[in-house]
């Protein structure tokens, strides 16, 4: 397929104000898979949308000359919300791809304010789908993005997730001149909200980190590789494919220990908060018969008998793809961790570099 698929198409990031849609927008600029004519950000913030666009006009570095003359000509800002038809609609009416990255994310917050997960992250991609379908509108591909927590979920942010991915996949049949593709994946080095950053905060305040459980483990990837998976599900996926990356799972003991080094910091063991998992999957055993290998990424071929192709049957994996098996040793936690600059200096920054 031809590798600079998004030349000259208009693009929606729903959500592109988070963490995930920040690297992915900053890669669309840069025209690696091809320069889009326009990328729109799409969100309900106005305060990221404009510490964001703050962030483009303030860029100093002569290496991101490309992406700050790009971004003069071809990022735009809409303010809006997923969980409301009207302006999403408006918003996907100049849209040939689209990149959902609106999420209720974090598993506590679920938990406590369910309906709020719901309408996010199950009600916005109906909205989605239904505005492509009802209006005819000629999108040419949605790619849904997920998390490992959709796999065999226990929790709210899961169980949506989960049902997020259904509904574009169906949607393949609802609306069929759109392809409907999903990818899935674990834990997001450094993202917003996510265990390092309170980690750093902790070691930074003398202590102590907390451990919620010895035994927790947990798949890792950059935001990067965040955005390599998506990359790779728009350039190949096929309709009602979920693209899962094949990443390295650490203890989180492992991070806490690297991260702690030689201070003087104790940990805490404080339990399982609500809803959390002790092991995540990528892949479950039931999806495991219907999974192929496609170069670093594993695609889940639709459930749905309609949406299968000619591809070769059985599967390249053998059982579910689980974090407790597929564990780095401590020494190989702490080449991850150093090699993408999370390690803190003996002054509290980070050792080296930074994180976006």
């Amino acid at each position: 397929m031809n590798e600079k698929v998004l030349e000259g198409k208009r693009i929606l990031v729903p959500g592109g104000t988070g963490s995930l849609g920040k690297v992915l927008v900053r890669r669309l600029l840069s025209g690696e898979i091809g320069l889009p004519e326009s990328i729109t950000v799409f969100s309900r913030d106005e305060a990221k949308q404009h510490q964001m666009r703050l962030d483009y006009l303030n860029q100093g570095n002569a290496t991101d000359e490309i992406i700050f003359e790009n971004f003069k000509k071809k990022l735009k800002f809409k303010i809006g919300d997923v969980k409301d038809f009207s302006s999403l609609s408006s918003a996907l009416r100049q849209a040939d791809v689209v990149f959902n990255a609106a999420a209720l994310k974090q598993v506590p917050t679920c938990e406590y304010f369910p309906f709020e997960a719901v309408q996010t992250n199950i009600i916005g991609a109906e909205n989605i789908v239904n505005a492509i379908q009802q209006l005819d509108l000629p999108v040419e591909t949605v790619v849904g993005v997920s998390t490992d927590k959709a796999c065999l979920p226990i929790n709210v942010m899961g169980m949506t997730k989960a049902l997020q991915e259904r509904i574009f996949i169906q949607a393949n049949m609802r609306a069929p001149g759109t392809r409907f593709v999903c990818v899935r994946y674990g834990n997001v080095l450094a993202s917003r909200g996510s265990v390092i950053p309170l980690f750093h905060e902790q070691i930074n305040s003398g202590g102590p980190v907390t451990i919620t459980d010895k035994e927790m483990t947990r798949f890792l990837i950059t935001l990067d590789q965040a955005v390599d998976c998506v990359f790779a599900a728009v350039r190949t996926a096929k309709p009602g494919e979920t693209f899962v990356p094949l990443a390295d799972a650490a203890r989180m003991t492992d991070v806490a220990a690297v991260l702690i080094g030689d201070r003087d910091v104790q940990t805490e063991d404080i339990g399982i908060r609500p809803g959390e998992k002790l092991h995540e999957a990528l892949v479950s055993e039931e999806e495991s018969h219907r999974t192929v290998r496609r170069g670093d990424w594993y695609a889940i071929q639709p459930m749905l008998p309609e949406l299968l192709t000619d591809e070769k049957s059985g599967s390249d994996l053998d059982g579910e793809f689980s974090s407790a098996n597929h564990v780095m040793s401590l020494e190989e936690t702490e080449v991850m961790l150093e090699r993408n600059n999370l390690l803190l200096s003996q002054t509290g920054g980070l050792a080296s570099g930074t994180i976006r």
